[in-house]
């Protein structure tokens, strides 16, 4: 079982079930799924940077990840409709609280000059979106074998009602916020 996984049963459930007054187990709020996500623009000119996209996140997440394709032609992009320019990769389970993990304790210290992620960076349902300017900052990724510099967007997608719970269960898990 993954580590952050038992932690969240262990501490963080009795935690939250007490800071919320939470009568039932089933009301805390979880981690439903995680989405990572690399856009390419620059995949028009040079399809190739694709195939790299799609290695490197494979190596981080573990799955096999889905090329996103564009869904409308814009013509000052150069863009037609259908071209791929992107992909993603949908987390659950077990590979999500590991890679939740490696996130949190490897990859965003990792991060340059990092003093913490956004607290405002919730949708208002209890969702929770990051971006990543570097993939470089995932120990699975060998540095010397990067063609290019690519950014990726995760979205945690919690089962929590409010901003304010979704919170609480990440920074109990250890989402290092900024206080400001």
């Amino acid at each position: 079982m993954a580590r952050l996984k038992e932690q969240y049963k262990k501490e963080i459930v009795p935690s939250l079930m007490e800071d919320f007054q939470y009568k039932n187990i089933m009301q805390v709020p979880k981690v439903d799924k995680i989405v990572v996500n690399i856009g390419l623009g620059q995949a028009v000119q040079n399809v190739k940077i694709i195939d790299y996209a799609i290695a490197e996140l494979k190596q981080v997440t573990g799955q096999q990840p889905v090329v996103t394709r564009a869904k409308k032609s814009i013509a000052t992009f150069k863009l037609r409709k259908g071209m791929p320019i992107g992909c993603k990769v949908t987390l659950r389970g077990e590979r999500m609280y590991e890679f939740l993990d490696r996130l949190l304790n490897i990859g965003l210290p990792r991060v340059r000059d990092f003093r913490g992620v956004s607290p405002k960076a919730f949708d208002g349902r209890g969702n929770y979106s990051l971006g990543i300017k570097e993939q470089i900052i995932f120990p699975e990724i060998n540095y010397d074998k990067v063609e290019k510099i690519m950014g990726m967007n995760i979205t945690i997608d919690t089962t929590a009602e409010t901003d304010e719970e979704a919170r609480a269960l990440l920074r109990k898990m250890g989402m290092p916020f900024q206080t400001s």
